[in-house]
């Protein structure tokens, strides 16, 4: 290599885009990945990929992301110097939570990983605002540190040249888009998407189509130690209801189910002493209109609706009691759990008060509305990407 091919590849190793997605972007994968996240690959830290959405009956919800692939790709190629030569081999959205971090590292520092060439963040957070820790720092060159800023980008190539590290972070919890670029088309993550796309329940017209139905509850199970037997984490799904002000009841005789049994099943909603009238097909269900709400609310007028009486009533002595025995097997560690997601802002609080039932119910309409339009848009287009092998924007009329 001549020294100045290798003076332009140092001067073209990172990049920064400002401001690279909108704030209603960002808001969007947020409430995506705080409602259908399971336990991630290091301690503390959580994760939502595309492929798990798929399995889970929730495929519907990847096609916000089709767009930003798209735009990354192309800047990647263009910055980098590649055009037509690259292939997405990962996406997901990732959050780091208190004790989360990482040393230095190069992303292709596993032979498995050698298929690596680039690597996109897109902050959906911010440093300072939503948690506290998390900056991001190369080991050499400029920029030396990042601190994440909601919409900004950094790309860079994934290997010896950015060796990087992710302080811990100490509050909050720090989001963000990572894709991961190659050359090596056997690692493209469009084919293993439309394989699982063509195997999957995409076609089928059920009026439950769109409620997620996760394989496995082991996956939602956070523990600081193996375990195997649920004895002594916590289920992340009923911790980020419970950091909001949620409590969970299990309609159906379930006195004496246990935790696996319970995951699955109908569920109603409880907050203070009132509980939610509606049921919900399970807690992942539950969760997917809660975070809705906490998204879209500000937005929907449920000035018609009733009054918030006619949506919840009392707990009873024996509901109660339910409750707390539902909580207990959701939660073997309610500290841990409070530690690992409760970072309530003033903001969020007030929602709490801002948002009653009444407005759940209109929430729990409008995110059924948004689910069934999404998989509407992606039954349209899974007919041109299943021809051309490739997962794209497809202009409508296509």
């Amino acid at each position: 290599m001549k020294m100045g091919d290798e003076a332009e590849i140092n001067q073209r190793r990172r990049l920064i885009l400002e401001n690279f997605l909108t704030l209603e972007e960002c808001r969007e994968l947020e409430f995506i990945h705080k409602s259908c996240c399971t336990v991630g690959y290091r301690p503390y830290v959580f994760s939502t990929t595309l492929l798990h959405l798929v399995v889970s009956n929730s495929a519907h919800l990847i096609m916000p992301f089709v767009s930003i692939r798209e735009r990354l790709k192309e800047k990647a190629e263009e910055f980098f110097g590649c055009e037509y030569e690259l292939f997405v081999e990962f996406t997901g959205l990732i959050s780091w939570t208190r004790g989360a971090r990482i040393g230095w590292h190069s992303d292709d520092n596993r032979p498995y990983l050698k298929q690596r060439e680039f690597t996109a963040v897109c902050y959906l957070n911010s440093y300072g605002v939503d948690f506290e820790g998390g900056l991001f720092h190369f080991q050499d060159g400029e920029p030396k540190t990042i601190s994440p800023l909601c919409g900004d980008c950094v790309m860079y190539t994934a290997d010896s040249l950015n060796v990087h590290s992710v302080d811990e972070v100490t509050s909050g919890e720090r989001l963000t888009l990572t894709l991961w670029f190659t050359r090596d088309s056997s690692h493209d993550e469009d084919a293993k998407l439309l394989s699982l796309l063509s195997q999957s329940h995409l076609h089928d017209r059920l009026p439950d189509s769109c409620l997620p139905q996760p394989p496995s509850c082991n996956m939602y199970w956070f523990s600081p130690k193996d375990d195997p037997n649920f004895k002594f984490g916590f289920d992340i799904c009923w911790a980020r209801l419970h950091a909001l002000g949620y409590g969970i009841y299990f309609p159906q005789d379930h006195s004496l189910s246990e935790y696996p049994d319970l995951f699955s099943q109908d569920v109603q909603l409880v907050r203070g002493n009132k509980i939610f009238s509606q049921k919900f097909d399970s807690i992942l269900h539950a969760l997917q209109v809660v975070q809705f709400l906490y998204w879209k609310g500000k937005e929907l007028d449920s000035t018609n609706s009733k009054e918030d009486s006619s949506y919840a009533e009392g707990l009873s002595p024996k509901r109660n009691v339910g409750v707390d025995y539902f909580k207990s097997e959701f939660s073997k560690d309610n500290a841990l759990a409070e530690s690992v997601f409760l970072y309530a802002s003033s903001d969020v609080k007030e929602k709490q008060h801002r948002l009653g039932w009444a407005k759940l119910a209109a929430v729990a309409a409008a995110w059924e509305d948004y689910a069934s339009n999404l998989r509407r848009e992606l039954l349209r287009s899974f007919v041109h990407w299943r021809t051309s092998q490739s997962i794209y924007s497809v202009p409508y009329g296509s």
